[in-house]
This record gives C-alpha cells, sequence and structure tokens, in this order.
C-alpha cells in the first residue's frame, strides 16, 4: 500500500520527538513535513533540536536531515502532507487558531492538545472507549465549509489510567469516582536533568490538571446529539493530581460507587473481555488487551509495567471493596505513549481505516 503523508506540526518538542520514534518505521503512514516555530524554521532537524533531544533512542538518520518548515507555511505544508499532527508549546487561542486555520486548508488535524477539547463538534477520543463519536466530523465540516478538513483530539494524559477501566463498568450505573493521580515529570516535558527539583520531591499541584481529570471523562462517557457531542451528567468525579519523581507513567489511585454493585469477580470479567473497535480492526498501535489486570497485591508497578504493550495497553491491579465506597483499585498508563503521541497516532490509524482521513490525490 501507498503510505499517507503526515506532517508534525512542533516535531522539536518532548511529543513529537516522540511522534517521531513512532511514526518512523509507520506500515500506514510516514513523515513528509517536520513543522515547528520561526527558530527553528529553515534549520535541518538536527540542528533544530541539537541539545535537546529527549528519547531514549538516537533519532533517525533520515529525519536527521530534513529541513524544519515554519507552521505559518500552511500551503507548503499542503503540499507535502495528507494529514497533521498538532503537539504545540502555544497559548490555547493561538493553537486553536493554528488548528482550524490547517483543517480550513483541507489538512486533517489530529491533535495533542486541550485547545479544541471543548469545541463541541470535535471528537475527543479514546479509540476503545468513543469511537462513535468520530460520526460528529461530518457535522464540523459544515461549520468549516471543508471536504476533507477537520480536527479530532486526544484527552489528557491523566484521564488514561481510569477511564478506560470505568467504560465496560457504566451499565451498573456509576454514581461517583474520587482519584488521586501521580503524574511523571515527562507530562510537563521535563527530564530529571533538566529538572532536577524533582529528585527526592513529590509537588502536590499541576496546573489545570485537576479541572481535566473531572470534567474530560464526561465528555468522553457523552454521546452525539444534533452534529455535538453532550457530555455525560455522571458520574460524579473529584481528583487530585500530584506531580511525582518518575520519568514517564501516571498512576491513579481510583474509589468508585455503584447504583448496582456488582461483585468483584464481575469487574474482573468485564475488565478482562473489554474489546474496543482498535482491537477488532487490528489497528498497529492498539495493545492486543487494552485493560490487564494484575493479581499481585504490589503490581502495577511504573517501572515494570508502563510500557506493557509497547507503551499502550493500560495496566490495573488492587480491585477490592472499600469502607466508605463500593470499591477501589488503581490504574497505570504509559504518558507520552498512550496518554500522548501514541493516543493519537491509534486516533489517525482509526481515522484512517473508518475514511475520514485519506489520500490526497495529485
Amino acid at each position: 500500500m501507498e503510505k499517507l503523508k503526515v506532517g508534525i506540526i512542533g516535531a522539536t518538542g518532548m511529543v513529537g520527538q516522540r511522534f517521531i520514534m513512532l511514526l518512523s518505521e509507520h506500515p500506514y503512514f510516514e513523515i513528509s513535513a517536520l513543522i515547528a516555530g520561526p527558530r527553528s524554521a529553515g534549520k535541518s532537524y538536527d540542528e533544530a533540536v541539537a541539545g535537546r533531544w529527549k528519547m531514549k533512542t538516537e533519532c533517525p538518520e533520515k529525519i536527521k536531515v530534513m529541513k524544519v518548515i515554519s507552521s505559518e507555511n500552511v500551503e507548503e505544508v499542503k503540499a507535502l502532507c495528507d494529514f497533521v499532527f498538532c503537539a504545540v508549546s502555544m497559548s490555547k487561542d493561538e493553537t486553536k487558531a493554528l488548528e482550524e486555520r490547517y483543517a480550513g486548508a483541507e489538512i486533517p488535524v489530529v491533535s495533542n492538545n486541550s485547545a479544541n477539547r471543548w469545541t463541541p463538534d470535535v471528537p475527543m477520543v479514546i479509540p476503545e472507549v468513543n469511537d462513535s463519536h468520530l460520526e460528529v466530523i461530518k457535522s464540523q465540516r459544515k461549520r468549516l465549509g471543508t471536504e476533507r478538513g477537520f480536527i479530532a483530539v486526544k484527552p489528557n494524559c491523566s484521564i488514561q489510567s481510569y477511564v478506560g477501566a470505568l467504560a465496560p463498568l457504566r451499565k451498573y450505573g456509576i454514581k461517583e469516582v474520587v482519584a488521586t493521580t501521580y503524574q511523571a515529570i515527562s507530562g510537563a516535558g521535563k527530564t530529571f536533568n533538566e529538572w532536577p527539583e524533582m529528585i527526592d520531591n513529590l509537588i502536590p499541584f499541576i496546573s489545570g490538571e485537576e479541572e481535566k481529570s473531572e470534567k474530560e471523562p464526561l465528555r468522553v462517557f457523552g454521546e452525539v446529539k444534533d452534529g455535538i457531542i453532550v457530555p455525560a451528567e455522571e458520574p460524579v468525579i473529584t481528583t487530585q493530581c500530584l506531580r511525582v519523581p518518575v520519568t514517564d507513567g501516571h498512576m491513579a489511585a481510583v474509589f468508585v460507587k455503584f447504583e448496582n454493585t456488582p461483585t468483584k469477580e464481575q469487574i474482573l470479567e468485564d475488565w478482562n473481555n473489554f474489546v474496543g473497535k482498535p482491537q477488532k480492526l487490528g489497528l498497529p498501535s492498539a495493545p492486543e488487551k487494552f485493560l490487564t489486570y494484575f493479581e499481585e497485591d504490589n503490581r502495577p508497578q511504573t517501572a515494570l509495567d508502563r510500557d506493557l504493550y509497547g507503551g499502550m495497553g493500560v495496566s490495573l491491579g488492587r480491585l477490592r471493596p472499600d469502607s466508605v465506597y463500593d470499591f477501589k483499585f488503581v490504574g497505570l498508563s504509559h504518558n507520552t505513549l498512550r496518554g500522548a503521541a501514541g493516543g493519537a497516532v491509534l486516533i489517525a490509524e482509526l481515522l484512517y481505516r473508518e475514511g475520514y482521513i485519506t489520500k490526497v490525490i495529485k
């Protein structure tokens, strides 16, 4: 098959670098444009990221020599790409305007950013949970006046470790959720070399994270009505989000109250049998199992389990009755793979297989 050509906006940042590593040998997509701000434009990619390469493996040679294009040169990008990923470090207003400009130019945008997560006709997707939300794209295209162009977004990394686990349990009527997330420093785009203050330290505040962690699951659990996504009204979710001295991997401690309380055995069976659209389609980035439960009392562990199924699986453990709520458990997800670039690549694979992203006929 002829691969689709993809650009990466924000290619020099940590998530952009992760996109490069995930896409360098992808079976559906090939990198045709590296896109960044004015400081990097015109340089080779190797020059643009000199001293700032954050991945554990070296950048591919064929990427190092590519010329970086300014994000302002939309027409140049359009000539090179069938669609783009977006992972920029800009204000929400600037990001929203940039993504709409690309979509308006008939370039589909799969975004890692938060700017359009609450735009009513933009799908915010965890592919195993709410793939049906993609149907809102036809309404978005009507609003934008486009035939190909649209925006689809990935939810915040902080919710990946527990929203998937809650999804197959919604049939029991989830009423309340309390979640505390323990979030890795790569979620701030940092390494320990750049942030030595985090060594042997914990910071009990991450700006904006608690609001996202409480509200975004309701949008994921919502439904498409009259061309927009209407968020679910339940469950009530309250969270605390802590930054912990871990390189990668977000852990969540979760408490759940149900209207019709299931047994532990029912929950484990629901988790074990849960299969999403990516697994049914056999998408390249899809984990063989979306949810994996560990019976050991001391699992999942961040260092041992964050890379499960290439960092795209969600690890669960310690499910047990609670004295205040009905059940409690812990969840773990890789924040820059499942929670960021990998999750966006999986969305793009789904969009491609469902016919929303197509090859440009030139």
